[in-house]
């Protein structure tokens, strides 16, 4: 497997709508494997969509699966797709390719997800919370979007560190 490059904000494929797979097979599979390489080395991310790392085809990982509350993962997705959502909740998200910044974003509390796991059978997610959050994060990836877009505030995080200390 191998770790991967991970494009911040100003790349412009991070604002490219990315394309699904016809089928999951070894390339997909690959992919998605050199995903979770990458997020496991960044020791602080708990998902990555394929375009962070130039790639534009319709692939996530989740992991929370080291999460201290409700531990989960990790999730590997092929053309994930949110097919129902309720609820709201405000998170403050981060995200590797917009590094050192941090935002408070509206978020749906409960989504449910259908996608192809990594042998091409369907699944389906329900998500709440945190889960609900990262997937909803890691699928307006593969739309272009980032969370700086839909953020209704914006703060450095080097300084809230400082404000907490």
């Amino acid at each position: 497997m191998a770790v991967r490059q991970i494009r911040e904000i100003g790349d412009n494929l991070l604002r490219k709508k990315s394309r699904p797979f016809e089928t999951v097979d070894d390339k997909a599979r690959q992919l998605l494997e050199d995903l979770y390489d990458t997020l496991k080395v960044t020791k602080d991310g708990v998902g990555l969509a394929a375009p962070q790392v130039g790639v534009l085809r319709r692939a996530i990982v989740v992991d929370l699966s080291m999460e201290e509350e409700n531990p989960q993962g990790p999730f590997f997705l092929i053309n994930p797709v949110i097919v129902k959502q309720s609820g709201s909740q405000v998170c403050r998200e981060g995200c590797l390719s917009v590094p050192g910044k941090l935002g408070d974003v509206t978020r749906p509390e409960k989504v449910t997800v259908e996608a192809l796991d990594k042998n091409g059978k369907k699944v389906k997610i329900k998500a709440e919370g945190l889960l609900a959050v990262v997937l909803s994060h890691e699928i307006d990836h593969l739309d272009g979007i980032l969370f700086v877009d839909k953020a209704t505030e914006i703060f450095d995080q080097d300084e809230l560190q400082e404000e907490e200390r």
